[in-house]
């Protein structure tokens, strides 16, 4: 194919796209228009919490996968090969440790947005502080979400950019304000479906065209695409096992554990056994969903050895390269790059619909109820739609300012999703990991994190080489002479010499690290400025707000000893203790006890499933 002719759409492919848009739109009708149509907040906001876990775990991976790891993906392996791949292995930890942590803790309080949790642990300010951040992170990351796929989509095929951009933002925009979280969660499972249908379709014609699974494997062996386990421990280093396999655990736990997108999710499953099943059940499916765009990232070099036309195409971005290797892979099949770019905006669609619902939540429940507790509830739920419309418009101004900021704000913007991520992480760990944290400590290690992992981001763009990219490799083999070989050994040594120091050397972080760096500077400014303002006492910290995390690890200590460091209170004593709280702050934060003659047997069921910590901890004075 020749990248100047571009493969526009045939009629087919315009009607499996429209196809898409009007079954999400569908979607949010019929759930406009059944059950109680929307008209209270819970159901708006939370689905009335009667979601399955099959539903919600395909609503988890939708809101994860976005346009830009569609893309993204590919065309990193294709660029630098497997090591990408290692990431999978931190899935593990960063889905188990929300499943047997976080979810026990917000679903037992009954929240509905995750940020009532701050208020609860430390103070009004915090939470406020919380939701701002979560809000910055969010709307900066929308805008890109919606922009990637069109842009990419438009660099190879011609199609309209702005109609892309207004066809994605205002349908998505429209059925999440008239379905709510419901028609949000039921478009990700249809969403889900095509986005695996639409790159399995390019990986069975990819192979096929190229010659069969065999060369496939030929050619990226010989290309050197199949990375080795990589165990240098350098955090400079981009991409290894550790930044990748470890580092990695702090970014996925900075979305599936406190992320108000996968929270509400949680939150709106039946029961806390549904919420930690459908946390399992993401596992086997984002880990699919990486194996096909590091397979299809695989065959586009097998197809290309390494070619690159992005410059042809009018972009610097190799990200273009993916588009243009779907519609050279699919072109004279009519409908499969309609099926394709309908996985790419299903991708777009389901995020940035998790995005709205979400800021819509988290505005209400911290910023606006807490001022207007006498607010009806039929002026709360239309102010919740105005809401997520108004975030919708959002994202399309968000979109228009990606346009203009050029190429590389889509890097920048990734990067800033993660360093405000992990303050977010390290605030909630500090919460529930340390009773005796306060709420002085938290606001200055929010401060510290964001500090911080601002100033290594920022140095790290400012710094960047802006040298020119090194060129693809070739799929043929090199066969190195003694002579080739010495040559390349004292040009790495020089490479090695030359290396960054001091402050440029701190600025060559690995992205993949910012999440834990910035959670562990929350945590460790957080309890230094706690023990200097005075450590919150036993009497002021809320039951059911800490995870009993030092007293399993303690558990080898005396019982006298570990009382020295946590206070371990039985389980009908915490109940107890819930129901004692005063019933302002049980009516703010929707907790699951509002009555004082104990919880019903559904209540009880959704609250307190079986196997779960039978203790609370809190700081006792030494």
């Amino acid at each position: 194919m020749d990248p100047s002719d571009q493969k526009h759409f045939t009629v087919v492919d315009y009607v499996i796209f429209a196809v898409l848009l009007a079954a999400s739109m569908a979607i949010g009708l019929y759930h406009a228009l059944s059950g109680g149509r929307q008209r209270t907040t819970q159901e708006f906001l939370m689905a009335d919490r009667s979601m399955s876990c099959l539903p919600v775990s395909l609503s988890l991976i939708a809101s994860f996968q976005s346009a830009v790891a569609i893309i993204g993906v590919p065309a990193e392996i294709y660029t630098h090969g497997t090591q990408y791949w290692f990431i999978g292995c931190a899935y593990v930890l960063g889905l188990l440790i929300p499943a047997h942590v976080f979810i026990p803790v917000l679903y037992r309080l009954r929240l509905s947005s995750a940020y009532q949790y701050l208020e609860l642990r430390f103070s009004k300010a915090v939470r406020i502080c919380g939701t701002l951040t979560f809000i910055f992170q969010t709307v900066i990351y929308m805008g890109v979400c919606v922009y990637t796929p069109a842009f990419a989509l438009n660099a190879v095929t011609g199609f309209e950019l702005w109609g892309a951009v207004l066809a994605t933002g205002l349908v998505c925009t429209l059925y999440t304000t008239i379905g709510g979280l419901k028609a949000v969660i039921w478009t990700d499972v249809f969403q889900t479906l095509v986005m695996f249908a639409g790159q399995l379709a390019v990986i069975v014609v990819g192979v096929q065209q190229t010659g069969g699974v065999s060369e496939v494997w030929r050619k990226v062996w010989e290309g050197n695409r199949i990375s080795a386990l990589d165990l240098n421990p350098d955090p400079t280093e981009r991409h290894t096992f550790w930044t990748l396999g470890v580092g990695g655990v702090f970014l996925m736990l900075s979305l599936y554990g406190v992320n108000q997108a996968q929270v509400q999710r949680y939150l709106s499953s039946r029961t806390e056994k549904d919420a930690v099943r459908s946390c399992y059940m993401v596992f086997p499916s984002l880990q699919l969903a990486l194996a096909l765009s590091c397979v299809m990232g695989l065959v586009m070099f097998a197809r290309y050895c390494g070619e690159d036309y992005s410059d042809k195409l009018g972009t610097s971005s190799r990200d273009a390269m993916v588009i243009y290797f779907v519609m050279d892979m699919l072109q004279g099949l009519p409908g499969l790059p309609g099926l394709f770019v309908a996985c790419l905006f299903s991708a777009a669609l389901s995020t940035i619909s998790s995005a709205f619902n979400s800021l819509a939540t988290v505005t209400m429940e911290d910023l606006i109820k807490p001022h207007f507790p006498a607010m009806t509830e039929e002026r709360a739920t239309l102010l919740s739609k105005a809401l997520a419309m108004s975030y919708g418009l959002l994202c399309l101004a968000m979109a228009y300012l990606t346009h203009l900021m050029g190429d590389s704000v889509l890097q920048v913007a990734l990067k800033i999703f993660g360093m405000v991520g992990g303050p977010i992480l390290g605030l909630f760990c500090l919460g529930l990991f340390f009773p005796w944290a306060n709420s002085t400590g938290a606001l200055a290690g929010l401060g510290a994190g964001l500090a911080m992992s601002f100033w290594v981001g920022i140095g790290s763009i400012v710094t960047r080489s802006s040298g020119p990219r090194p060129p693809p490799p070739d799929c043929r083999a090199i066969l190195l002479s003694n002579n080739t070989t010495t040559a390349i050994q004292t040009a790495l040594r020089n490479v090695t010499l030359s290396r960054p120091s001091g402050l440029k050397r701190f600025y060559s972080l690995s992205y993949m690290w910012y999440s834990g760096f910035s959670c562990f500077t929350v945590i460790l400014i957080g309890l230094i400025i706690s023990f200097l303002t005075g450590p919150m006492k036993e009497e002021d910290v809320n039951p059911g707000t800490i995870y009993p995390l030092l007293g399993k690890l303690l558990c080898f200590l005396p019982e006298h000893l570990k009382k020295k460091f946590c206070c371990v209170t039985p389980l009908g004593q915490m109940l107890s203790a819930q129901q004692r709280l005063p019933p302002q702050v049980k009516e703010r934060n929707g907790l699951a006890f509002p009555k004082e003659d104990g919880p019903s047997p559904d209540e009880t069921e959704s609250f307190l499933p079986e196997a779960h910590t039978p203790f609370v901890e809190c700081e006792t004075a030494v």
